[in-house]
């Protein structure tokens, strides 16, 4: 190893020029959205009223005790479910609740922009978690990861690598 002035200057320099010639992958957030890994567990539970039985499998996997089900018995002797909510601000997003739903009743959404300004907001109950405008995450659920848009974030596209 060389060890004349300078030496570090030019490296740094070198660094610098490779990183000024490459592809910029800076987004303009609000006017455009970046998509998230197809198979993430994002801040938001999507469900399923026509698949869903009543079971409660999903309150008693839960380690958080975040979900709550309320059912009553309909025509048929059949479970019909009256009340279901999910503590979006407690809940660790964990997906056993996801994983332990014998009917895939229950998915993990996509959306990343959930904040609120009140902790009571955040518990989603049936109208928002059963939202026509919901995208499903392909976590535990593989059928759905050839549908979803691919990841655009933390992706270099040129070379396809992680940054």
């Amino acid at each position: 190893m060389l060890n004349l002035p300078g030496i570090g200057l030019m490296q740094g320099l070198g660094v610098v020029f490779k990183n000024m010639t490459r592809k910029r992958i800076t987004e303009q957030y609000p006017e455009e959205r970046l998509n998230v890994s197809r198979r993430t567990r994002a801040q938001e539970l999507v469900w399923e009223p026509g698949r869903c039985t009543g079971c409660a499998t999903c309150v008693k996997a839960c380690p958080q005790g975040n979900i709550k089900i309320k059912t009553s018995v309909g025509e048929n002797n059949k479970y019909v479910v009256d009340q279901f909510e999910n503590d979006e601000g407690r809940c660790i997003f964990c997906g056993l609740c996801v994983e332990s739903c014998p009917y895939e009743a229950l998915f993990f959404g996509r959306s990343y922009e959930r904040s609120k300004y009140k902790r009571e907001e955040l518990i989603a109950d049936i109208d928002e978690m059963t939202a026509a405008d919901k995208e499903r995450s392909a976590y535990y659920r593989p059928d759905l990861y050839d549908e979803l848009p691919e990841q655009t974030l933390l992706i270099y596209r040129k070379h396809k690598r992680i940054l």
